[in-house]
Formats: structure tokens, sequence, C-alpha cells
């Protein structure tokens, strides 16, 4: 199941997850993205690896740790979470609305563009 989170419920669901270990946002932008906006990981392990890669880096991943994946505005982030949970991965969160939301719920500092 990949569960639909918006930024501002982020810590909520880390919490919720906390017993299945330390929760990874996965950044699935591109890099030059990650350099024009990037989140500061407060409470998770902040991974960034490009959408398309991905697929060459699943060893890079604990199937048994929460995954909360994040892009531009949420829909390749889905993407990545559909790819993983059928992949086997468990605990898989989507964060709707991406980076342009999360500067607007959490960190009015992150640019948008």
């Amino acid at each position: 199941m990949i569960d639909q989170i918006q930024p501002a419920q982020l810590q909520d669901w880390i919490a919720a997850q906390a017993e299945h270990g330390a929760t990874v946002v996965l950044d699935v932008r591109e890099p030059w993205e990650v350099q024009t906006a990037c989140v500061t990981a407060q409470g998770f392990e902040l991974l960034t690896i490009p959408m398309n890669t991905l697929p060459v880096r699943l060893q890079d991943l604990n199937r048994d740790q929460p995954i909360a994946c994040l892009c531009h505005h949420g829909g390749r982030s889905m993407q990545v979470a559909a790819f993983l949970a059928h992949q086997g991965f468990s605990r898989v969160a989507n964060i709707a609305g991406g980076i342009h939301a999360w500067s607007s719920q959490i960190d009015r500092t992150v640019p948008t563009y």
C-alpha cells in the first residue's frame, strides 16, 4: 500500500513508522533540481537517487525501512512509490505536492521552480 501524505503530515507518518526503523525521504529529482531546491533532513535520512537510476540502485534501499518519496510536484515520486511497492517494499509513502508543497507547508526558504 502506498500512503499519500502532505509534507505537513510527514512527521506524523515518520512517528507511525518508528518501530520499523529510521525513515528515508527518497528524493527522486534530477541533480539540477536538487541543486535548485533541497529539503533539510529533520528526523529522517535524506537520500537522493534520480528516478531513472533507481532500478540499478535498488540495493541501496532496505525493503523493510519506511520510505517517503519526494519529487517536484508528486507525479514522479508516485511512480517511484508504486515501483517500490511492486518490488516488495512494504512501507512506502508519496509526499503529495512534492518540494513545491514542502516550500509552502514546511520551509518557505526552499525555492520554488
